[in-house]
């Protein structure tokens, strides 16, 4: 198989879960490479989920190169306090991959669901029968937060003109 012409960390910021997902692109062909989350409930300081956030996505950066790092950004609110704690660990995550000199982008919340299913308003779980279809995989993924991962990092390949 030829080496990846385009990948992509795409990442979905959670105060108690983050989702991550990796994607490449060969051709005219896409494959998730990796995808998963990564669990922030064991801490008990948001000192220690922080780094833990930090310490995650620079190891994903290392392992993977990728061109880019696509984030969620924050939606609107009702809670002050937990759109802050949010911003926290989108920031970390974006801290993460520049200190690798890895590009960064955001995508609004909506943006992502319309460029992937079509629909602003789709679901979590419409979102990701689309996410399985389009990189052929052969359940949705655990935890609806690594589909979502995998739903930024597909926009970003759409947005971006990478194509797909």
């Amino acid at each position: 198989m030829n080496a990846p012409s385009h990948i992509v960390l795409g990442i979905d910021p959670g105060t108690r879960i983050v989702g991550y997902g990796v994607v490449a692109k060969t051709g005219s062909q896409v494959r998730a490479l990796q995808y998963g989350v990564i669990g922030l409930t064991r801490f008990v300081h948001w000192s220690d989920k922080l780094k833990e956030v930090f310490e995650c996505i620079r190891e994903l950066v290392k392992a993977f190169t990728p061109q880019i790092v696509a984030i969620e950004s924050p939606f609107m609110g009702k809670n002050a306090q937990s759109m802050l704690k949010l911003g926290r660990v989108q920031g970390v995550a974006m801290a993460a991959a520049l200190m690798l000199d890895c590009s960064v982008t955001e995508y609004a919340p909506c943006q992502i669901k319309q460029v992937v299913s079509g629909r602003g308003n789709a679901s979590k779980t419409q979102l990701a029968h689309m996410v399985v279809a389009t990189l052929g995989l052969s359940e949705i993924p655990d935890r609806l937060d690594a589909s979502d991962a995998l739903a930024v990092a597909l926009c970003h390949l759409y947005v971006a003109g990478s194509g797909l």
